[in-house]
């Protein structure tokens, strides 16, 4: 590790590993938000429990209330949005400093 202690050496790798591990977060993210059939096989849609909101979209659609899964629809794209605006502009920070 030519002289340098392990917290040094995880620190270079981190630090030359940023824009990896800012894809593999993004990419998780959005896989995280997609799934509906892994949670409703794993946790169920019990009401109050482990209803999440992609399980409820599916509910709700398959019952014919389309109001309502439209309206949690537009919220879920409105926080993924908001979380993906928030990760580019810390990359966008990130990815200027070696400009200078």
């Amino acid at each position: 590790m030519l002289g340098g202690d392990y917290g040094d050496f995880l620190f270079l790798i981190i630090n030359e590993c940023k824009g990896e591990i800012f894809t593999s977060v993004t990419s998780g993210f959005s896989r995280a938000i997609s799934e509906v059939g892994t949670v409703m096989m794993v946790g169920g849609n019990i009401k109050g429990y482990t209803r999440v909101m992609t399980t409820f979209i599916a509910l709700e659609t398959s019952k014919g209330n389309f109001k309502d899964a439209l309206i949690i629809g537009f919220i879920l794209l409105a926080i993924s949005f908001l979380i993906n605006i928030i990760l580019h502009s810390l990359k966008g920070r990130e990815s200027n400093e070696y400009i200078n």
